[in-house]
């Protein structure tokens, strides 16, 4: 179906098709209501004909439209037209995590990874706690953007498709590659799924393959369920061994053993990447009950008794005690009673006081280093458990910050009691992105993922638009402690009212001069003469319609002014201009002076007005009065030839009266 041009909630026009997915076809469109570009996502008709998937869909999109993060898609909108149900969603530009593993065909930088990483656990952090699980995490549901800022989307969108009616379709929504064991039998999935597919995505952006491949979906999904996978560390020997132990915790088949929450994960993604090679992801086997035991009952000894008898191979009889037991079932039953409640009592009484552990002070342990609180609770014979370590700005790396049971002096816990201690990670560090030029939003966006705070100053700029922050006190790059402030000043604009300039091309000066003015507008009048337009209208201005400047701003406008056309003669005294003598002397044959009339000679005359001719002849170098018309607007320039070179050159402003004497 081709939607091109089509209106969607007579509010989206579809610009072009930019992508396809199992569940939907992605359009461009432009939203006319806030007049910017989206992405949608428009269902494919198998889904749109299932009325409860239609119900699921609704409410989770909903629920996925409630978050913010800047690690997650934002969507805009849920909606129908038609038969059409779609998704407005932020229109990113970027590729695809899947694209980038694709055109790299080997594994990515560890850091880069461990970076991308952290940024999908933050944003499933942010989502779990909204009670939201995406169910299909994978390299294609991740976009990474020209800035390198990761970007989940498709939250909650998973759960409609898994929980509807359309069980046909389920092997195409997501992948199972990047299925928990747990959602690839079918079963119930929680956050510990959304962190089982992180790993999976881990594993392939450094190792550049999947933990898991076949033939076909079930044997891949039978392959979650049943094998264990080859270390990444042994595929790519290049991965610190932090990051390893990070993505095998993430893929243990059993969830109690995996991370329980994303805000785990991230505290280890982050500390890897300060201590690559460090010991400290807990990957230890978990515990669980002991097996059910056999317990012997009265009369059987180990080996004996009539179950241990068949197990030999032997027909022994029962003892004497047996079969009084069994001719006196009433008074065994009894005797039975009495022996439980006197051997319960004494169990209760007497053994427990025997085996009660005694009591010691609960020790401080905060401020001590590991070393020093092992020590402590190992010679008070107490058990030392270590949580989640934590960034402190108050206690250094390796020190304890905080205890539970907490200490309070003289109060005391039994022997054998676990201490559970929290080590710091010492301060935390981040640095400053980049707040200058942005939009307060994308600043606090970007200080938000950066982990430190803003405090915003408003500032009046003549240079700055309102909105956008001038200066940062802290400069781009610089390291700072996780949660230190940064002062930003964010323009306000001039303080001074605003105008819109409009357009007065081809207004005549007048109008124009009326039309700005009434804007608010300093309007200053420039003429300048253009013979192919119409005289009086202004044919240029100084700032451009559309533009908004400040009220009182000064505008220069500039209106054609062409002079009429003027007529005029001109009398030319060519004598003069030759230096022609009526009179000449000349020297006879007996060396006396002798006075005679001189000849004049011809000479070509030419008259040129702004250098186009007008006058061109031959006349009599003694010509006293030749008289050229000459015509123009304004000032003119005439030039005189005699033979060809200039002899005068003449600027006059002309009208129809002028009469010029040139000599």
């Amino acid at each position: 179906m081709d939607l091109k041009g089509r209106l969607l909630g007579n509010r989206y026009e579809i610009i072009e098709k930019i992508g396809n997915g199992g569940m939907a076809t992605v359009y461009k469109a432009k939203c006319h209501v806030l007049n910017r570009y989206v992405a949608i996502k428009i269902l494919r008709d198998e889904f749109t004909t299932d009325e409860e998937f239609i119900k699921r869909f609704e409410v989770e999109a909903q629920s996925a439209a409630s978050i913010t993060h800047p690690n997650i898609v934002s969507v805009y909108d849920v909606g129908v037209d038609g038969n059409l149900y779609y998704i407005v969603m932020e229109l990113i530009k970027g590729k695809t995590l899947k694209e980038i593993i694709v055109e790299e065909k080997g594994p990515l930088p560890w850091k880069w990874s461990v970076n991308i990483a952290i940024q999908i656990a933050s944003a499933l952090e942010i989502a779990h706690k909204n009670h939201i699980i995406h169910r299909d995490i994978k390299p294609h549901n991740i976009i990474i953007t020209e800035d390198g800022v990761a970007k989940v989307t498709d939250f909650g969108i998973a759960k409609a498709v898994s929980n509807s009616t359309i069980t046909a379709f389920g092997t195409t929504i997501g992948s199972v590659h990047y299925f928990s064991p747990e959602h690839a039998r079918g079963g119930f999935t929680d956050e510990k799924s959304d962190l089982y597919s992180l790993g999976v995505v881990m594993y392939e952006m450094l190792t550049g393959r999947v933990p898991f491949d076949a033939d076909t979906p079930v044997s891949v999904a039978l392959k979650h369920m049943q094998e264990e996978p080859i270390a990444a560390k042994d595929v790519n020997p290049n991965i610190p061994s932090a990051v390893n132990d990070i993505i095998m915790k993430a893929l243990k088949k059993d969830t109690n053993l995996r991370y329980q929450n994303a805000t785990a994960m991230l505290l280890d993604l982050r500390r890897a990447l300060k201590d690559p090679e460090g010991n400290f992801v807990d990957n230890n086997e978990y515990s669980g009950d002991f097996p059910t035991q056999r317990i012997s009952t009265l009369g059987e000894e180990e080996g004996k008794g009539p179950k241990a008898t068949q197990k030999n191979g032997k027909n022994k009889k029962p003892n004497k005690f047996i079969k009084f037991i069994k001719e006196h079932k009433v008074l065994s039953s009894i005797i039975g009673l009495i022996l439980l409640f006197i051997i319960s009592l004494g169990a209760t009484v007497g053994i427990a006081n025997l085996t009660r552990p005694k009591e010691v002070a609960i020790p401080d342990l905060v401020g001590k280093t590991v070393d020093e609180a092992k020590q402590i609770l190992e010679e008070n014979k107490l058990i030392y458990v270590e949580g989640e370590p934590e960034y402190s700005t108050e206690y250094e790396a390796g020190k304890i910050i905080s205890q539970d049971p907490q200490y309070v002096e003289n109060r005391k816990i039994r022997q054998n009691t676990e201490v559970k201690v929290i080590v710091s990670l010492g301060t935390e560090t981040t640095t400053v992105p980049k707040l200058k030029g942005l939009t307060k939003e994308e600043a606090e966006d970007a200080a938000e993922e950066a982990n430190i705070k803003l405090e915003i100053v408003e500032e009046t700029s003549k240079t700055v638009e309102a909105g956008i922050i001038i200066e940062q006190e802290i400069e781009e790059g610089e390291t700072v402690n996780a949660g230190d402030t940064v002062k930003v000043y964010l323009s306000i604009g001039t303080g001074i009212e605003q105008v819109v300039v409009t357009s007065v091309f081809g207004k005549t000066e007048d109008v124009a001069k009326q039309t700005l003015t009434d804007l608010g507008l300093d309007v200053v009048v420039e003429y300048e003469e253009d013979n192919s337009k119409e005289n009086g209208i202004v044919l240029k201005q100084s700032i451009a319609s559309g533009q908004t400047v400040d009220k009182g701003s000064k505008i220069t406008i500039t209106v054609n002014k062409r002079d009429e056309l003027k007529n005029g003669t001109v009398t030319i005294n060519v004598k003069s201009i030759t230096g022609y003598q009526d009179k000449i002397t000349e020297t006879d044959d007996e060396g006396n002076e002798v006075e005679k009339n001189n000849t004049p000679k011809d000479v070509t005359l030419r008259v040129t007005v702004n250098d186009e001719q007008v006058e061109n002849t031959t006349v009599k170098e003694n010509v006293t009065n030749k008289t050229v018309n000459v015509s123009g607007r304004g000032t003119i320039t005439i030039k005189v030839y005699i033979d060809g070179s200039l002899k005068k050159t003449v600027e006059m402003n002309l009208n129809n009266t002028t009469t010029l004497t040139i000599e």
